[in-house]
């Protein structure tokens, strides 16, 4: 596509986007003496307006009702995850009964782990990217404690070659196969939250599969950026947050699948909860835990309700938009962001080296650019920020930008292109 600078472009590209009304869906931030131009959705999206009613109902009905409204709320608290599965489920590309929404996500991949990664024997290693999002890493290196195992010994951390920034695709394969009979769980994060690379899920699960791992992955900088088909690929697990890209409240409550594969299998050990216990009986409050089929089996407490009402109000909008569009939106406006940015390399090439590193191939990336600056890039972020540029900075020198197709424009594109190239000719 020829695109063009300038802010007139920008604002045509805009007139011509179907998807243009969903911006005033949503709270823009209005803290800065300029206008805000936010591109940080990859790690705490925008409030949707209709956040706050939703919520409301709840505070309302908690009011009326007190502890009765378990069960005479206009939604009932007893069964609220369940208005939640469905929608989350098609975002995912998952079965509806492969799906609940609770807990946290480092909470749930541990909860997943729990019945997931069962080492024995020779094959008691666990492989992962390297540079995953700490969370992970700690999650994972506890896990193995936990079992008695060491890192050193028993995690394979997938490298970057010498030089790179990405991890290709064929080293994660070649060491599959290299380690086979040694690996009891592949765990991975669907999108590298540093560089925004997309691994290939399905390619990569049926490798594991092959040799006989188990296969998981946390999909936090994937859920709502990336079209994903969980239950075709035949996932065994995988979690993923819901306040990045499915703007729905800091910390707010995590997703989790399991492939129906696993759904009639109570002999799975796992850390119980009476919300995973048979709803039909839990309220007798018996001893002995029997687990409800699929996901909700891995519940642990009843529903914090006030969190999941602010997810209802994000996945409606989801679910009205449908993924397809979402990503179609997505490619033009993130291709849009590299046109701009590689513009403003090219004035300052000999100057100051701006390096894209996250991928190129539309289908190996989301809604994020990593711009490496070489040379120092603190005092550009801090320029940017100054303008009321809301992006994100990485160390040792990388700004993550993220243009969100629910609520970024083109024209927040121009602006953040145009304050890049008055930043890099402060600078220089």
């Amino acid at each position: 596509m020829n695109f063009e600078n300038s802010l007139e472009y920008a604002q045509q590209l805009d007139q011509l986007d179907p998807l243009k009304s969903y911006r005033d869906r949503f709270l823009l931030p209005s803290f800065h003496k300029n206008t805000v131009r936010y591109f940080t959705g990859n790690s705490l999206g925008l409030q949707p307006k209709s956040c706050a009613t939703y919520i409301q109902q709840e505070l309302e009905d908690w009011a009326k009702w007190g502890v009765e409204g378990h069960f005479y709320a206009k939604n009932p608290w007893f069964s609220y995850h369940e208005n939640l599965s469905k929608m989350a489920a098609n975002i995912v590309g998952a079965l509806e009964k492969e799906v609940v929404i609770t807990h946290s996500l480092t909470t749930n991949l541990h909860l997943l782990m729990v019945s997931f990664f069962r080492p024995e024997g020779k094959r008691c290693k666990i492989l992962c990217e390297a540079k995953a999002f700490p969370s992970d890493q700690y999650a994972l290196e506890s896990q193995l404690k936990f079992h008695g195992l060491s890192t050193k010994e028993h995690l394979i951390e997938i490298h970057p070659r010498t030089g790179e920034e990405l991890i290709r695709e064929e080293d994660v394969l070649e060491q599959i196969q290299l380690h086979g009979d040694e690996i009891a769980l592949i765990m991975m994060g669907g999108v590298n939250y540093y560089t925004g690379q997309l691994f290939d899920m399905q390619k990569i699960t049926e490798a594991g599969h092959q040799v006989g791992a188990i296969v998981g992955w946390d999909l936090a900088h994937a859920a709502g950026n990336i079209k994903m088909n969980l239950h075709d690929w035949e996932v065994d697990f995988a979690a993923w947050c819901s306040y990045k890209y499915l703007n729905s409240s800091p910390g707010g409550v995590s997703g989790l699948f399991v492939h129906e594969k696993h759904a009639k299998r109570p002999d799975l050990p796992r850390f119980a909860g009476w919300w995973g216990h048979d709803k039909e009986v839990r309220f007798l409050m018996e001893p002995g835990f029997h687990p409800m089929e699929g996901a909700e089996g891995w519940q642990l407490s009843n529903a914090p309700v006030l969190g999941m009402a602010a997810h209802w109000a994000s996945l409606e909008i989801f679910d009205e938009v449908g993924m397809d569009a979402l990503c179609n939106k997505r490619d033009r406006l993130t291709a849009y962001l590299e046109f701009i940015i590689r513009k403003v390399s090219e004035k300052y090439h000999d100057r100051c080296q701006l390096e894209i590193i996250t991928p190129e191939d539309q289908s190996k990336r989301g809604a994020q650019l990593s711009v490496f600056i070489h040379g120092g890039g603190k005092p550009v972020f801090d320029f940017l920020t100054e303008k009321g540029v809301v992006a994100d900075w990485r160390e040792p020198n990388v700004i993550r930008v993220a243009p969100v197709p629910l609520y970024n424009s083109f024209e927040d594109v121009y602006y953040f292109g145009k304050y890049l190239d008055e930043a890099i000719n402060a600078r220089v």
